[in-house]
């Protein structure tokens, strides 16, 4: 088969006959266009055209044969027609570059909000929106981790705290101290190789990485390029229709033509990439699925975005083996509960029913400092789970920035054992903590200008310009 010429494919550039180029290779798209997730406007713009660049960062690279039939593919392209297409620098193009040559040492971040200042300053800005907006007023997403400053902590002395060791065990597996990386999606958005640097940082850092089934990369690329010893859990995304404001808004911007931002053709403005991603989801998933999953695997079953104690108990009733409340990053359902003010209801509901130790309790959402694993871990949670924080290391330095971060959580989750006084997780307890404040959404809370510094404020849509 020969080439095909540039000129050739950009014949096929209407609604009715539309291919685009991926990697060189040439795709008719014309009968998915109405069955894409994403929406239509975003082939269209590409029509005729190279979509590569708008495709890799939200596609693992095997997906086009894994879903559409062989007759799509046309051709290939000639190569050297493609190196011949120059690349214009955008305005945005030049603050992101002149931002990374004058991002500060990786020496210089000292906590998880130092990297999330700087991924602000160097993610594109439909990647920053997509990763750091939650839905609606964004109130759970700020709650998240405001809850954790409600809790105190009532330190003991005089204890020989020379050695502590903070590791312990995640259905059966030993990790090095209570954390895992969250499922987060679209990884190559904030970095070329996307979730395959977290598999390899978790890895080195001895944790384990939760992969979500949204992820930029392939399964076996992220499961590849692990340690053969890596233990890896696997997450099947069920949720509700989520609705991000900050993403939506950002996705109608970037990706509508000027007729369409002008109001000369009718458009829908909820398609952000979350929303995308939504309609995937099953929506008739309930309790007697349970049954049918187990049917197919051994492996534990843990079910992720429990919200409420009385889930807590049908999860273990069902046979599930743990649990992790969440409630999505503040991305779904605003004025949700923040995971660590249900963590002490769904302790105690467990308890009363008896149900056997072995069941684990996880929580993620709002983790940013050592000492907020500690307040968990106190409140009965087996461990904790981070996304975001990964997400910003990852985007700015790679690897050694995600092996950065984890090594930071963990030094400050050791410096608090030792200033608590204990040397094990074991030996950390409920009556460590004071949580009296912690459903009080109207105490006075230290403010913390860390966390404020680096939030991105909602505005309304004649403001909305913000990144």
């Amino acid at each position: 088969m020969g080439f095909l010429s540039l000129k050739e494919v950009e014949k096929h550039n209407k609604k009715n006959d539309i291919w685009v180029i991926i990697h060189g290779k040439v795709y008719d798209l014309t009968n998915f266009l109405p069955e894409h997730p994403g929406g239509q406007k975003i082939i269209l713009k590409y029509a005729g055209k190279d979509a590569t660049d708008s495709f890799d960062p939200i596609h693992p690279p095997d997906i086009i044969q894994r879903l559409l039939p062989p007759d799509v593919f046309k051709g290939v392209v000639d190569p050297s027609a493609l190196t011949k297409v120059l690349k214009v620098e955008t305005e945005e193009d030049r603050r992101i570059r002149m931002a990374r040559e004058n991002m500060p040492n990786l020496d210089e971040m000292y906590n998880s909000f130092d990297f999330e200042a700087v991924a602000k300053s160097v993610l594109k800005a439909e990647a920053w929106s997509y990763f750091s907006s939650g839905s609606e007023n964004e109130i759970t997403l700020r709650e998240n981790h405001s809850a954790f400053h409600r809790i105190w902590f009532k330190p003991r002395v005089m204890v020989n705290v020379k050695y502590v060791d903070p590791s312990t065990t995640f259905l059966g597996t030993r990790t090095a101290f209570p954390l895992y990386i969250s499922a987060t999606a679209l990884g190559k958005m904030g970095h070329p190789e996307g979730e395959v640097v977290l598999a390899r940082a978790s890895a080195k850092r001895n944790l384990i990485q939760m992969i979500s089934n949204y992820t930029s990369c392939s399964f076996d690329e992220i499961v590849n390029a692990s340690a053969p010893s890596h233990t890896q859990w696997l997450q099947i995304y069920i949720n509700s229709n989520p609705r991000r404001e900050k993403d939506m808004r950002q996705k109608y911007i970037l990706d509508a033509p000027e007729e369409i931002r002008s109001g000369t053709t009718e458009v829908r403005r909820d398609q952000g990439a979350s929303q995308a991603l939504s309609q995937f989801i099953d929506a008739t998933f309930c309790w007697d699925d349970i049954a049918w999953i187990k049917s197919i695997t051994k492996m534990p079953i843990v079910i992720k975005g429990v919200q409420a104690s009385e889930d807590a108990v049908l999860a273990a009733k069902h046979g599930c083996q743990g649990i992790v409340i969440s409630n999505h990053g503040g991305r779904q359902l605003d004025f949700a509960p923040s995971a660590i003010e249900i963590l002490p209801e769904v302790t105690a509901a467990l308890k009363r029913e008896r149900i056997n130790e072995e069941f684990e309790v996880y929580i993620d959402g709002g983790i940013r400092r050592g000492s907020d694993i500690f307040k968990a871990i106190a409140l009965g949670a087996k461990g904790v789970g981070i996304g975001r924080p990964s997400l910003y290391a990852m985007s700015a330095y790679g690897d050694a920035g995600v092996e950065r971060l984890l090594e930071l959580l963990q030094n400050e989750f050791e410096m608090v054992m030792r200033l608590m006084g204990v040397t094990s997780i074991e030996q950390i307890k409920p009556e460590m903590v004071d949580t009296r404040n912690l459903k009080d959404h109207f105490a006075s809370i230290p403010k913390d200008y860390l966390a404020g510094s680096v939030y991105d404020p909602m505005r309304p849509i004649s403001h909305f310009s913000k990144l």
